[in-house]
Formats: C-alpha cells, structure tokens, sequence
C-alpha cells in the first residue's frame, strides 16, 4: 500500500470496506486476494495486536477509552503513526505516513519569518490546524533549522515520535507519551527540571499543559506547540475556554506577555496534482498585544491586523490563497472554499481574471516603433 504510490500519505482499514489508501487527500481502494475482497473484525484485530506488539498500556487505553496511539516501523520502507480505535462496536486503524527524512524550511517553502521565529528565546509559538495539514512536518522543519544552527538544548514530548532528530549544533533528546512520560503536563513539569532552552509539546490539550506551558515561557524557555484550531482567533478564545471566566483577565494578559506567533496552515489542492499549503501568520506587536489583553471589536480584529502587517511578513489565509491563484497555482473555486471573507475574495479574483483577459487583448490602432531608448508609457 505504501509503495503504491509518492502521494500515499495515509493507509486505512475498516471492517467492510477493502484496505484504503490516501493520495494527495483522496481516498483509493486497494483491492486484496481474498474470497469476500474486504476486511474483516478478526483481520483487523490481527493488524491491531501486530502493531500494538502485546503493549499492556495500549491494550488498557484501547479497553477504557475506545482508541489508543502508537508507532509503527517497517524496516527499510516507512515508520507510521497509527490510531486504533472502534467504531459501531468493531475495529478500525488509520495509519499515517511518516517521513524518513528531516524537512528543512527551504524543502517545504516555508517564508523567511520563520527564521525569525527561531531566532525567540522566550514566549510560546503556535503551530495551529486541522490533522493531517502538516503541523508536524512544519515544526520538524523549524527545529532542525534550531538544531543546525544553536548550541542549546531542545527537549520534545511527541506522541507519538515522528521525526526522528540526531544531534547537530543543539542536544536533542525526544521524550513519547506513555514510554517516557505518562501524560503532557506531568512531561512539561518534568521537562522545567531538565535544563532544555527550547521545548516541544507535541499538542495542548487541557488547561493544566497550557498552564505549564504559559510558566515555561515566563521562565525563559521558547515552547513550540500545536493545536487542532483553524486561525490566530480560534486558537485564543481555545485557550480562554480551557479557563473559568474569573480568570480571563489575568489569562489574557499572561496571553499578550508569552504569545510570539501563532501560525495556522491547511494544505490545498492544486491545480496540476498535489496539494498546496497556505498558511496565515500573526506575530507579536503593540496591536496584537492590545487585541489579546481586551479582545476582538468590530474595529480591531485579528484578521485586520494580520492582513496590515504585510510588512513584518505576517500574511492571512485570504492573502496566502489570493497569492496562489495569481500564480494559477489553485483555481478559483479553491480559493473560495478555503478563504475567510467570500464577498471579498470573489470581488478580488473578479478584478485578477479581468486584468488578465486585458493582458491578453490586442491592441487595435497602435503601432510600436523601435526606438534607441526605452519609452515609458503614462495614462492621461
């Protein structure tokens, strides 16, 4: 299934249905020599024990809560990160392709802010989106680029492993979910002791890791995250829901002293086969900063800012979509799928579809004569 294709990202197995694949974020079937052609209860649960490979504490999280996460390698070919979960009473897995290879920021295209981003010695920067848009890959990228270039130590609570980090400049040490720590905000507790100046939690996901994660950041650490939001405002009132409503205030203005940039990606399709990924970035900045301490307004949202903010290299999934079709990248009706104001964006490709149809156009009753120097041409 791997070597089925360069565009397999993910393999899929559910009782009724043959084994699928996913390429370039469309779903294919790959048949199997079998007398009915489709997985089975018991096929699956023989997968499942394979790549659980007799762990007690998977077989537990799998019993009382219905899933459980792990790592899988096949020498040679490809190291995965599987979820085993039930579904209507039977058994199903997802697996996820995970790369060998150590992206760097150039390899995936990545601005130059994100040098920037690395350059932070304190605070916390987001990494935001929904699974399977490259999170991951994205903040392989920036801590290899760390790795490559300062004399630190980076300390990572993943789960599960995914890139795998030798060490270079920086000493790296990579800490799993369930093999070296039992929980995130036990790990990130943990991890205050252990003398790191950057950290990687691989995912917030209640209040005590953003706690932890918040007193890190104060403390003189930089901390990369992710979490499972699709923009800069939805990660922020995310994190102020974790919290009861008394301590808003003091939240936020924890928020607007730690928070460096939030980054927010989704990859989409493009036009010639393949997918694309469009990112919106917001950094730190007197606007942001009074946006976090008192909130959106009608004259003062995230969005806005982002949007003037061109300059610092801050960009908002609207203009990162515009950009793409202008360079006939992704078509039009991508463009409106994933941007934020569709009014907007249609008026925009409107007024881009007609300046290239005026591009095109001949000009009637003019002659161009060769001359010694340049002529510059004005509109009266």
């Amino acid at each position: 299934m791997i070597s089925s294709s360069e565009g397999v990202s993910d393999l899929l197995f559910a009782v009724g249905k043959p084994p699928v694949v996913e390429e370039h974020g469309v779903l294919e079937e790959f048949p199997i020599d079998t007398p009915t052609g489709v997985l089975d209860s018991i096929q699956i649960d023989q997968i499942a024990d394979h790549v659980m490979q007799g762990d007690e504490r998977l077989k537990d999280d799998l019993a009382k809560n219905g899933s459980c996460d792990c790592s899988y390698a096949l020498a040679d070919l490809a190291r995965m990160r599987v979820n085993i979960f039930k579904q209507n009473g039977r058994p199903a897995i997802v697996m996820r392709k995970l790369q060998t290879e150590i992206p760097t920021l150039d390899q995936l295209g990545l601005p130059p802010i994100f040098r920037d981003m690395i350059r932070e010695k304190n605070g916390i920067i987001f990494v935001t989106g929904a699974t399977g848009n490259g999170k991951t890959t994205t903040l392989a990228a920036m801590l290899n680029e760390l790795n490559e270039t300062q004399k630190v130590h980076i300390l990572t609570l993943e789960d599960p492993i995914e890139f795998l980090h030798p060490h270079k400049q920086a000493l790296f040490n990579q800490r799993q979910l369930g093999k070296d720590f039992p929980d995130f905000a036990g790990g990130l507790r943990a991890a205050l002791r252990q003398a790191p100046k950057a950290i990687l939690v691989g995912e917030i996901r209640d209040r005590a890791t953003m706690e932890i994660a918040m007193t890190a950041s104060e403390t003189g650490h930089i901390v990369f995250t992710t979490m499972h939001t699709i923009n800069a405002g939805q990660t922020i009132n995310r994190i102020l829901g974790m919290f009861a409503k008394d301590e808003e205030q003091q939240l936020r203005q924890r928020l607007a002293d730690t928070i460096r940039y939030v980054v927010s990606q989704r990859l989409v399709n493009k036009i010639n086969g393949g997918r694309l990924l469009v990112s919106e970035i917001m950094g730190s900045s007197l606007r942001t900063r009074e946006t976090l301490l008192y909130g959106e307004s009608e004259n003062r949202t995230f969005q806005e800012i982002i949007e003037a903010g061109d300059t610092l290299g801050w960009h908002s999934f609207d203009q990162s979509l515009l950009k793409a079709y202008k360079a006939e990248l992704i078509s039009d009706e991508t463009a409106l799928i994933f941007c934020a104001h569709k009014n907007k964006m249609r008026r925009d490709i409107d007024m881009l579809k007609k300046l290239r149809n005026l591009s095109f156009e001949e000009p009637s009753g003019l002659r161009l004569e060769a001359e010694s120097e340049p002529k510059v041409w004005s509109a009266a």
